[in-house]
């Protein structure tokens, strides 16, 4: 059982911490961390038996490189098992930034560690690199996000090519409904809706997802909730 959580731990890690738009994306945007400033996002995921603890702080010093730098814990319910930690680094640029009822994309690379895997020095990781391209409509009502990738898994040794599509409606200053579509070539496709409510407009949002894999049964379905601070400036 351990084993099977694992797996889907590491795969929905690799796949879907290409580290993401705003919580609760997996489909990254063509948008940034504002510049001068840094931003953190943190959620569970809750499996039937097993959870995920993330928190993700990204940082954007220059204006047009953002850094983040986190990290993840899968906890299993099966007696005896013990966590397993990922940790993630990613680099990011736009080439073209998102504007109102126009379009943007970007590029994005970097690396997930599984120091569990592989102890030592040399942590075990998959690559990844992908396009981030963005659309506004109906001016920012409505947000189209696409992406598509490289994913080079340790494990296995296989090239993959990954994707995700995602809509943000955005029905009001606090609230926003979210539905996406993301996977890999091998194939492993998921989906998850909900929304996003802002506490604070622009600075604190609160929002919880349902989501499963395309095929398979209750383990591969999970509810998430997340937190994201969005200071305007820090240094």
């Amino acid at each position: 059982m351990r084993k099977k959580f694992t797996l889907i731990f590491i795969i929905l890690s690799a796949v879907t911490n290409m580290v993401w738009a705003a919580r609760p994306f997996v489909t990254d945007d063509a948008r940034l961390t504002t510049a001068g400033s840094c931003q953190i996002e943190s959620w569970t995921r809750v499996y039937r038996t097993s959870t995920e603890v993330w928190a993700l702080p990204a940082c954007n010093p220059t204006g047009n490189f953002e850094v983040t730098l986190g990290q993840g814990r899968a906890f299993y319910d099966a007696v005896g098992s013990e966590p397993a930690d990922d940790y993630i680094f990613q680099a990011k640029t736009l080439i073209r930034p998102l504007e109102t009822n126009g379009y943007g994309f970007g590029l994005a690379a970097g690396t997930v560690r599984h120091p569990a895997v592989s102890p030592g020095p040399n942590l075990f990781g998959n690559s990844y690199i992908y396009l981030p391209y963005s659309a506004s409509f109906a001016n920012d009502q409505l947000v189209v996000h696409i992406n598509g990738g490289w994913l080079k898994e340790r494990t296995t040794e296989k090239n993959l090519a990954t994707w995700g599509v995602g809509t943000e409606w955005n029905v009001s200053e606090r609230v926003t409904w979210l539905v996406e579509a993301f996977g890999e070539s091998n194939p492993n496709t998921y989906w998850q809706a909900g929304g996003r409510f802002s506490l604070i407009p622009h600075l604190l949002q609160v929002d919880t997802t349902l989501g499963r894999a395309a095929s398979g049964g209750g383990d591969h379905r999970w509810i998430s909730f997340g937190l994201r601070f969005t200071p305007s400036k820090l240094f």
